[in-house]
């Protein structure tokens, strides 16, 4: 059965009636912002709309309304948490809104948490008890807590106001799978399928229990065909179909879905994984090796996919490769005498005669040790074992995961990775900015530095500009060449806009000459050297500056910008140079070097910022900042500091939420990290819904 998000589409459809029972709560001005705000969910622009609802809040707290729809807006970008937290306040504020319970509902009930799910059901459906929605959802909520007989009973009510309700079908059927009654099941999902041929989970449902209690895989294929049919664009059935396939004999069809799963979803491990099997079972090792290598770098600790290519690496005679992959299975298994015999055979062929031997005396000492001359013990036996142990416990569980430990989510979390975007059918709206945008493949980077700028970058969404005091007080004496600001990140500058910093900076260069120097004018064409990259006379001015005032608190904030852009222009000629040092004598003390280099600027950084919030104890951008540089030490626990110090100052600081948020998540606190995710998408930082759907279960 498909997710319960997939099942509830329709739920943005509530909006259209409360509107009217709310709307005299608000004064005109707060009407039509949530009514644009509404127009805007209602085109699936979810980011927009948040924005609106925002504003409707912060002018008028007291109201539902907003808060509801902000709701509507987050469920649908699967901030499930959010959306909780969101439908909550507007029961707080108006206990009657139907609606709101029912969204409460959904969101809990995708995270798992059946009973209070149930219990908003229960409560929606005091105020409205033919609601067929929420009778649907409560039903599902008993089957998932194994309240069977309350589930049928509820099935039954819903059947009886909708007799033509095929979803109710494919409930009951959900329903008797779990009570193991798989011919009940079949006659629910045939009623189903009779009522509407256009609902692929009954075809999916119905192909699961010929493949599993019947081995029918023929049937089992047809129906996952209706199912493709319908859903063209889901990975998961083209993986589903291939093992039937492969059933029946036909690996040039299995071969075909794999390759064609994997287009659709060039991340899933599953596909990779079994197409690895597929291949090495047809003699095309070295793709086999491919997939399985794909598997192990999104989840090093899969076992399975090192075992399948440590032995390819054998066949296919890598033998330096495979003592690596062993090295690894026997570290995990280290009595194991076979692995040390293949490992040994591996150094042997390499030409390492003394490892070989090594190793076969390992081996022979655990022959003797347990009295035989045959390896009985067989790893990938004991993987399976728990892995078929493990499904069978999410079965019993109502398929529901353990709770992940701490190591699990880091290292989830440290393994999301980018893919390109190769899916030809887009959205109607062309815009990063609309839409499901929590299914765009971006990469996972923390928001960047606040730097001095001449070039203001509004937030599109909320309007938010960056402001200090200081900023202010410096482009009031209208000394500078244009208006001083803060921006996130480094501008982009065109052709013009550089030819203009380097006039500003012959400007400087001339007044500097001649007249009595002033501390602003160094702090001018710093500015202007920091734009057109040139950080080392930005740090050269940026000391004039403080040599002649001490108290200058923009001029310790231009020289950390200096060294951060130091840092970072560092870190690209790495990357560049990286290659080319490789094999080299000296590499490593190279390396070292410009490790030294980089801790250099970072501390130097701090100490610059250090002295800003010494000038400046409220400088919500400063502690900021300090925490990115703490980001990048590595000091997760110092970096959290910052950015709550910073978000105690500015509590729609967005960036701070999304990068507090990430490093909670680096330290395997999932909770925090998701709250703190949900937040900064609320506040407009677009890239949270795309981590929080990543990091989703």
């Amino acid at each position: 059965m498909k997710k319960v998000q997939s099942i509830y589409r329709s739920l943005t459809l509530l909006l259209a009636g409360l509107a009217a029972a709310l709307a005299s709560w608000a004064q005109i001005n707060t009407d039509q912002v949530v009514n644009i705000g509404r127009n805007a969910l209602y085109f699936e622009d979810y980011i927009l709309a948040i924005q609106y609802f925002n504003q409707a809040i912060k002018a008028k707290p007291f109201l539902a309304e907003p808060y509801f729809y902000r709701s509507v807006a987050k469920i649908s970008l699967e901030d499930y948490r959010g959306a909780e937290q969101d439908a909550g306040m507007a029961i707080e504020r108006n206990p009657f809104i139907v609606d709101a319970y029912q969204v409460r509902g959904v969101a809990r009930q995708n995270m798992g948490n059946f009973k209070e799910a149930l219990q908003d059901y229960d409560e929606g459906l005091k105020l409205m008890p033919e609601d067929k929605n929420m009778l649907m959802n409560r039903a599902v909520c008993e089957t998932e807590l194994k309240n069977y007989d309350e589930a049928q009973q509820t099935f039954e009510r819903l059947l009886q106001l909708d007799r033509r309700n095929d979803r109710a079908y494919i409930g009951l059927a959900q329903m008797n799978l779990a009570r193991k009654d798989s011919t009940a099941a079949l006659e629910n999902l045939n009623k189903s399928i009779a009522l509407s041929k256009n609902n692929a989970a009954a075809y999916v449902m119905r192909a699961e229990i010929a493949t599993r209690t019947r081995h029918d895989f023929e049937s089992a294929v047809a129906d996952m065909d209706s199912a493709i049919m319908l859903e063209p664009r889901y990975a998961g059935y083209f993986i589903n179909r291939a093992y039937m396939k492969y059933n029946i004999d036909d690996y040039f069809g299995a071969m075909a879905d794999y390759d064609y799963a994997i287009g659709l979803d060039p991340t899933s491990i599953e596909a990779h994984f079994n197409r690895g099997l597929l291949r090495a079972e047809v003699g095309d090792n070295n793709k086999a090796i491919s997939d399985f290598s794909f598997v192990l770098k999104k989840n090093s600790s899969n076992f399975m996919a090192l075992y399948n290519r440590a032995l390819l690496h054998m066949r296919t005679r890598q033998f330096r490769e495979a003592v690596q992959d062993f090295t690894a299975i026997l570290k995990k298994y280290p009595n194991f005498e076979a692995g040390y015999m293949a490992r040994g055979e591996a150094k042997r062929r390499m030409g390492d005669v003394k490892g070989s031997e090594a190793d076969m005396e390992k081996a022979m000492a655990i022959f003797r040790r347990n009295k035989t001359h045959v390896s009985n013990f067989n790893p990938a036996e004991i993987e399976a074992t728990a892995a078929v142990k493990k499904a069978e416990q999410r079965a019993l569980n109502g398929d529901r995961d353990e709770p992940e430990t701490a190591e699990e989510i880091m290292e989830r979390f440290n393994t999301l990775l980018t893919v390109n975007d190769k899916d030809p059918v887009k959205p109607e709206y062309a815009n990063r900015q609309r839409g499901h945008i929590q299914n765009d493949n971006i990469e996972v980077e923390p928001m960047p530095m606040f730097m001095l700028s001449y070039y203001a970058k509004d937030n599109k969404l909320n309007g938010n500009t960056y402001y200090i005091r200081e900023i202010g007080d410096v482009n009031e004496t209208r000394l500078l060449p244009g208006t001083l600001t803060l921006v996130g990140g480094e501008p982009q500058l065109g052709e013009e806009d550089i030819q203009r910093h380097f006039a500003n900076i012959e400007y400087y260069n001339s007044l500097l000459s001649g007249a009595k120097p002033r501390s602003i004018d160094y702090f001018a064409r710093g500015i202007d050297y920091l734009l057109v990259k040139n950080p080392e006379a930005a740090i050269s001015d940026a000391d004039a500056a403080i040599r002649l005032s001490g108290q200058f608190m923009l001029a310790y904030f231009l020289r950390a910008d200096a060294h951060y852009l130091q840092y970072r222009m560092a870190q690209k000629r790495d990357a560049s140079t990286d290659e080319l040092l490789t094999g080299a004598p000296d590499a490593k003390s190279q390396a070292m070097l410009r490790q030294r280099q980089d801790v250099t600027n970072l501390d130097l950084m701090l100490a610059d910022l250090d002295q800003v919030l010494k000038l400046s104890p409220k400088n919500v951008f400063a502690h900021y900042n300090k925490g990115n540089v703490y980001m990048l030490q590595g000091d997760f626990t110092s970096a959290i500091s910052c950015y709550t110090t910073a978000i105690e100052l500015k509590p729609d600081l967005g960036e701070a939420y999304y990068n507090r948020g990430l490093m909670y998540l680096r330290m395997g606190n999932k909770e925090m990290g998701v709250a703190d995710l949900s937040k900064a998408g609320e506040l407009g930082v677009l890239p949270s819904y795309n981590v929080l759907k990543r990091m989703s279960r």
